[in-house]
């Protein structure tokens, strides 16, 4: 049974304007999010999946640089109602933003602050969004590392980012993130630079966090082996839009978009392995220029097995199937069993 809706964005849509040219690099997301919900965003690079949470955490550039349409709900902690996140004041959205909704980025590095401890770091990230004083606050951050699984967490305080290995920094990342107590976790991309042990470490981190605190997560990633381990529903986004929305069980055993089709097909299998029908599929081209998208469907340049006339001229609805998934591609029902 799906918990109390914390996020609601309908027709979000991000342009941004450069020497004259437009590119609509998000166009008409639209998503729910429940308690406890995991929504993994999937798509190449360039498919719009980090700009639609930057787009939902108020962090892309003003205007007129980029425009920002649609609206984003998010339910407030203090149980007054949504909040419309668009037209928040910019220090009310300070408020927000690390208190309702938080963010893991993909590289901790370039997102930590490097001439600042990981405790100063922690620490003021807590006294901004809780009344707390210093001490108090230096415990709540070593509670936190500890609850992250670095050793020895008050030491860790003193530490600077590159004196910590990538996964320690992502985990410090997670508790910074954690530390106010979020109704809605972004993680962008957050085991994309570590060894697939700290990936499994993290992923479960994750899990174990969700489970104890009931936040819902959107977890961005092109790794369909950790959607399938995590997701409760998939979000197939390609050159700024969501081409395909369901549940990730049926999505794996039936994908109706043939882009969705082809990430699956981009998989290694280890039993097809050293076999000569076990060449590793690749998805043709590349992801359209957004400042020049195709005519028709975005995708009928790379569809190389499905696209017909059609395709070529006359842009994809998102149609709505009988069991509540959603898929923008004009053949899909010949597709269904």
């Amino acid at each position: 049974m799906a918990g109390e809706l914390l996020l609601e964005v309908e027709n979000l849509a991000v342009s941004f304007r450069s020497r004259g040219a437009v590119a609509d690099a998000v166009s008409d997301v639209s998503f729910r999010l429940h308690q406890g919900e995991t929504l993994a965003m999937v798509g190449e690079s360039g498919s719009g999946k980090s700009v639609t949470s930057l787009a939902l955490m108020r962090l892309l550039p003003d205007a007129p640089q980029c425009q920002v349409r649609g609206s984003v709900k998010l339910r407030d902690k203090t149980g007054s109602g949504m909040l419309d996140v668009l037209a928040l004041p910019e220090p009310q959205m300070q408020a927000v933003r690390g208190n309702n909704i938080a963010m893991v980025f993909q590289e901790p590095m370039t997102s930590l602050n490097p001439v600042k401890t990981i405790g100063a770091q922690i620490t003021e990230t807590i006294r901004l969004h809780r009344p707390m004083l210093a001490r108090a606050a230096e415990d709540e951050a070593v509670r936190l590392l500890d609850l992250v699984g670095i050793p020895a967490p008050r030491q860790r305080l003193t530490a600077y980012p590159h004196q910590l290995s990538g996964g320690m920094r992502q985990r410090a990342m997670i508790a910074m993130a954690l530390s106010c107590e979020p109704s809605v976790l972004i993680a962008d991309e957050p085991t994309t630079a570590l060894d697939v042990t700290i990936q499994a470490q993290i992923l479960d981190l994750l899990k174990r966090l969700q489970e104890q605190t009931g936040m819902a997560v959107i977890f961005i990633t092109h790794n369909l082996g950790v959607v399938a381990e995590i997701a409760d529903r998939v979000m197939v986004m390609y050159s700024g839009r969501v081409v395909e929305q369901a549940d990730v069980v049926p999505l794996f055993q039936q994908p109706l978009m043939p882009y969705t089709r082809g990430l699956l097909r981009s998989v290694p299998r280890l039993d097809l392995a050293g076999r000569r029908a076990g060449a590793l599929y690749a998805i043709p081209g590349n992801v359209p220029d957004p400042r020049r998208p195709p005519p028709g469907c975005a995708f009928h340049p790379r569809c190389d097995s499905f696209a017909d006339g059609r395709c070529n001229v006359e842009a994809p609805r998102l149609d709505s199937t009988a069991d509540g998934r959603q898929v923008r591609c004009l053949r899909w029902p010949e597709f269904v069993a």
